[in-house]
């Protein structure tokens, strides 16, 4: 068989050569491309990012700057406006759906980066957009140099110093808590059983509430049969009333938890025997009484009828909180907690908590206020 030999035509061959030239060109330029991504994405950009930044020629910006999760941010975002671009960078990061789009609107209100990164430490996202639609504060420190200030608060805060007096520590403190409010009224539904809910006067439980492991405490450790509590608290108690009891000291639970009923049964009690300003003064609302969470009991001295004159009462101010429990209601705190001095009561709050507030002679709704509204 005789082979056939395949020629090509010089003017094939030519095209053939001008369609290589191309080819390793366009390969040269996407295997750039794919080296200057992979540089951005060794720094922690996405590629989205990585992209815009290089086709907004920002390279060498970005590379100089290094990692930073809010220029990522800003190359990712529809928002991006490059005249903010090194707002961004010295913006921290935050987790706001609408980031970019909220320092552009601080920008145009006339806020620089440093006051951007104070609203922004202070509030979500729907609150940093609602804070915004304001005109620009001036002194952003005055209250926002406290850690726990809110920005949904900011009017509040002002309207209490100016009312009050007070600081701005004592201000952010008292406005967080709701104290700017009448008693029981407008008050927050706590839904969540947990050892650091907190029930006063501002915060209340429904009438179907009841703790999720409430169980009947043994007599021998109450006053009285048919008592119940939280397990975890009744838990704590019978270690800190076998402690107490290896040193002499005899500790009894007196009242536990009540149910929303059981307040109201109280209430009606008191007000038939004192009447009603006694009741408004002293005896707290149903839904209102931290003994309906179940981890809050009435402590006796099983020797002295008077718990503040036992020896059991200076056991416990000294002891307590290393099994968890706190003295509720001091009287160093009466403005605080809405309550009067009340040293038979304790509360269960979990031994770390109850450390803290021992260790810096706190009250509950301080140590909430600075660590647990969120």
């Amino acid at each position: 068989m005789k082979k056939t030999k395949i020629t090509i035509k010089p003017k094939a061959l030519k095209v053939l050569k001008i369609v290589g030239v191309i080819f390793c060109l366009l390969l040269g330029i996407f295997l750039f491309y794919l080296k200057q991504i992979n540089d951005l994405n060794k720094l922690g950009y996405s590629n989205k990012a990585s992209n815009n930044i290089l086709f907004s020629f920002k390279k060498d910006y970005v590379m100089s700057i290094g990692k930073n999760k809010t220029l990522n941010k800003a190359f990712e975002s529809d928002d991006y406006i490059e005249d903010n671009l090194d707002n961004y960078r010295r913006v921290k990061y935050v987790s706001h759906k609408d980031l970019i789009k909220n320092i552009n609107k601080a920008i145009k209100v006339g806020y620089k980066y440093n006051e951007i990164n104070i609203i922004f430490s202070h509030g979500d996202n729907d609150s940093v957009k609602r804070f915004l639609k304001r005109e620009k504060v001036k002194y952003l420190e005055e209250f926002f140099s406290i850690s726990y200030a809110k920005l949904d608060n900011y009017d509040r805060y002002i309207n209490y110093a100016d009312e009050t007096g007070e600081d701005e520590d004592v201000t952010v403190l008292c406005v967080n808590l709701d104290l700017d409010k009448p008693d029981y009224e407008e008050a927050k539904l706590v839904e969540k059983f947990s050892i650091d809910m907190l029930v006063n006067k501002h915060r209340y439980l429904d009438e179907k509430y009841e703790p999720n492991d409430l169980m009947e405490i043994p007599l021998e450790y109450a006053s009285e049969e048919g008592m119940k509590s939280s397990r975890i608290a009744f838990n704590a108690f019978r270690e800190m009333s076998n402690a107490a009891s290896k040193e002499g000291y005899g500790i009894i639970i007196n009242s536990a938890y009540r149910s929303y009923q059981d307040q109201i049964d109280i209430a009606e009690y008191y007000k038939k025997w004192y009447g009603q300003g006694y009741v408004d003064k002293y005896v707290a609302k149903p839904g209102f009484s931290e003994h309906q969470t179940g981890l809050a009991y009435d402590i006796g001295s099983k020797s002295v009828n008077v718990f503040a004159n036992s020896k059991e009462y200076e056991w416990m101010k000294n002891n307590a909180y290393k099994y968890g429990f706190i003295e509720r209601f001091t009287k160093k705190y009466e403005n605080i907690t809405g309550f009067r001095q009340e040293t038979w009561h304790y509360r269960y709050v979990g031994k770390d908590i109850a450390k803290y507030i021992h260790e810096n002679n706190i009250s509950f709704e301080e140590y909430f206020a600075v660590y647990l509204d969120k």
